[in-house]
C-alpha cells in the first residue's frame, strides 16, 4: 500500500471553515516539504473568508486585504472550496471521515456568553456580535433591528470587539457609507440619535484588552470625545507590575494623557469605566431603559494576576435604551465532533481532538475553535502552523491501508450531488465578488454585499456561472422576490 503523502497517495485533508484559521491551516499543508496533498475547504457560507468578511469592521479596510493570502491559496491547484455546505446539515463527520485522511475544524466561536443578571432577555438587548454581524451583512444577522432613537448605549466589556461597536455607533455615517457595510445598517446609523456610548470594564486598565491602537482610533473619532476619569486609574500594587508590558504601559499612558485634558464638546461622548460590572437591566414598557452597574475592587487571584469582586455599591445609568454585552464568545457543538462544554470550544490537547480525554485519530482543530476566542486575525497564522505541524507528526505514523477513506477527487462533488446539495466552488464566489463590487461601485463604495444566501445563488444562476439547474434558479429566485431588492 502507498505511504500517505505521496504522488501515488497524496494526503487527502477537509478544513471545515473557510477563514483565517481555516485558509492559514491549508497554506501550512501547501508548504510542507515532501508532501503531496489536497485540501478541500468547507463553509457553510456561499461566501469564503469568516470573520474578515463577517467580523472585521468595515471602516478597518487594510485589514480585510489580508484576503490576498487566503486567494493566492485557494487560487492552488491542490485546493477546492465547497461553499454553501453545513458540517451537521448537508454532510455528516462520517461523510468526511469516509473521504479524507484528516479532518480540521476551523469553525470559529460563533455563539456569546450571557451575562447572567435580570432583564438580560429585554428588548434592547443584544449580544455585540448582534451588532457586528448587522452592519457587516452577514446572513445570520441582517434581520435585526436596532433602535438608534435611544440617547444612550451601553457596551459591556472592553475588549476590541466593544471598541469596534463604539466606533461605529458614534462614526459619521458618511465615512462607512464608503465601505463594505450594508447599505440597510448606513442608513439606520445616518438617523441615529446617540448621544452618550458607556464602555464598561469589570476589571482595571491594565487588565483591558483592547489593543493601544483600538483605543487610540476612539479618541480621534471627529464627531465624538473620549472621557475617562483620574478616580479610575488609580492601580492597586498587583496592576502596577502589569505596566511592565509595552501594550499594557502604551494604553494606560495613552488613558493618563485622556484623563488630564478638557472634557470635549463633540455632540457624542463616549464615556470609559473600569472596576464595573452591570447587575440589572431596568425595564420601561419591556424595552431596557437603565443599567444597574455594582462598582467592584480588584483582589489578587493567586496566580499573579487580579480578579474582580463586587464592594455592594451600586449605581444607575438612567436612559440606557440598548445594551450590547461583549463579554466572551463559545463555539456551538456539531454533531459527531467532541465539545467541551466548559471551555466552549471543540475538545483538544495541543489542537489533536479528544474524545473522553482520547486522541481522536486524524482529526484536528485551529483558531477560536481550538484556543478559545482571543487573539486578532493574525494570531491565527502561528496557531494553524502548530496544529499543521502536530497533523504532520501523525502522518508519520500512519499508512494508507489504517483507515477505508475513498480519496479519489470525485468522491465528494458525487456525494454533495447525491444529497442534493448545491456547493459553490471558488470561481463562482469570484463571480460574486465582481458583482459586489459592481454594485458598490454604482453607489461609490467598496462594495455592496449580497446579504442572503438566497440572493447569492440567484445571481450566480443569472450570469450563468452555477452548475445549479434551471428549476433550482427559479425556486431560488422565486425565494427572494428578485436579487437586487436590498441594495
Amino acid at each position: 500500500m502507498s505511504t500517505l503523502g505521496t504522488v501515488e497517495r497524496p494526503l487527502c485533508v477537509a478544513a471545515i471553515g473557510s477563514g483565517p484559521s481555516g485558509f492559514y491551516a491549508a497554506e501550512a499543508l501547501l508548504k510542507a516539504p515532501n508532501l503531496t496533498v489536497r485540501v478541500d475547504v468547507f463553509d457553510r457560507l456561499p461566501t469564503p473568508f469568516g470573520m474578515v468578511r463577517g467580523g472585521v469592521a468595515p471602516d478597518h479596510q487594510n485589514i480585510k486585504g489580508v484576503t490576498a493570502t487566503y486567494e493566492k491559496v485557494a487560487s492552488d491547484s491542490r485546493v477546492r472550496f465547497f461553499g454553501n455546505v453545513k458540517l451537521g446539515r448537508d454532510i455528516s463527520v462520517e461523510d468526511l471521515r469516509d473521504r479524507y485522511d484528516q479532518i480540521v475544524y476551523a469553525v470559529g466561536c460563533e455563539s456569546d456568553h450571557l451575562m447572567g443578571i435580570p432583564g438580560e432577555s429585554l428588548n434592547g438587548s443584544f449580544a455585540a456580535t448582534d451588532l457586528v454581524g448587522w452592519y457587516n451583512g452577514h446572513p445570520d444577522h441582517r434581520h435585526h433591528r436596532f433602535d438608534f432613537s435611544w440617547e444612550a448605549v451601553a457596551i459591556v466589556g472592553i475588549g476590541n470587539v466593544a471598541m469596534d461597536v463604539a466606533r461605529i455607533l458614534t462614526q459619521d455615517a458618511e465615512l462607512l457609507a464608503k465601505t463594505d457595510a450594508a447599505s440597510y445598517a448606513v442608513e439606520s446609523l445616518r438617523s441615529s440619535r446617540i448621544k452618550r456610548v458607556y464602555l464598561l470594564g469589570r476589571r482595571g486598565p491594565v487588565q483591558a484588552a483592547f489593543s493601544p491602537r483600538e483605543i487610540e482610533e476612539i479618541g480621534e473619532i471627529e464627531r465624538a470625545s473620549l472621557s475617562v476619569t483620574n478616580q479610575d486609574l488609580v492601580l492597586d500594587d498587583v496592576s502596577k507590575s502589569g505596566l511592565v508590558d509595552p501594550r499594557v504601559k502604551r494604553n494606560y499612558e495613552y488613558l493618563s494623557m485622556v484623563a488630564r485634558r478638557r472634557a470635549g464638546t463633540m455632540d457624542r461622548q463616549i464615556t470609559l469605566r473600569f472596576c464595573v460590572s452591570p447587575v440589572a437591566l431596568i425595564a420601561s414598557a419591556g424595552h431596557v431603559a437603565a443599567i444597574t452597574l455594582e462598582r467592584n475592587e480588584l483582589i489578587p487571584d493567586g496566580h499573579g494576576g487580579v480578579t474582580a469582586r463586587g464592594t455592594g455599591r451600586l449605581e444607575t445609568l438612567e436612559g440606557v435604551g440598548l445594551v450590547f454585552r461583549a463579554v466572551g464568545y463559545r463555539g456551538i457543538p456539531i454533531p459527531g465532533v467532541p465539545f467541551d462544554d466548559h471551555a466552549g470550544h471543540i475538545a483538544n490537547v495541543g489542537g489533536r481532538v479528544t474524545a473522553e480525554k482520547a486522541v481522536v485519530p486524524g482529526e484536528y482543530v485551529v483558531g477560536w475553535a481550538k484556543r478559545g476566542p482571543f487573539g486578532l486575525v493574525g494570531t491565527n497564522r502561528a496557531d494553524s502552523i502548530a496544529t499543521v505541524q502536530a497533523m504532520l507528526a501523525d502522518l508519520k505514523e500512519s499508512t494508507a491501508s489504517e483507515r477505508r477513506v475513498d480519496p479519489s477527487l470525485e468522491a465528494t462533488p458525487r456525494l454533495l450531488a447525491a444529497k442534493g446539495v448545491k456547493s459553490v466552488d471558488f470561481a463562482q464566489w469570484k463571480t460574486l465578488d465582481r458583482i459586489e463590487r459592481a454594485r458598490g461601485a454604482e453607489h461609490g463604495k467598496v462594495r455592496e454585499k449580497f446579504t442572503r444566501v438566497e440572493d447569492m445563488l440567484a445571481a450566480l444562476c443569472m450570469t450563468n456561472a452555477s452548475a445549479v439547474t434551471a428549476t433550482q434558479c427559479e425556486a431560488t429566485t422565486d425565494k427572494t422576490g428578485g436579487i437586487m431588492q436590498e441594495a
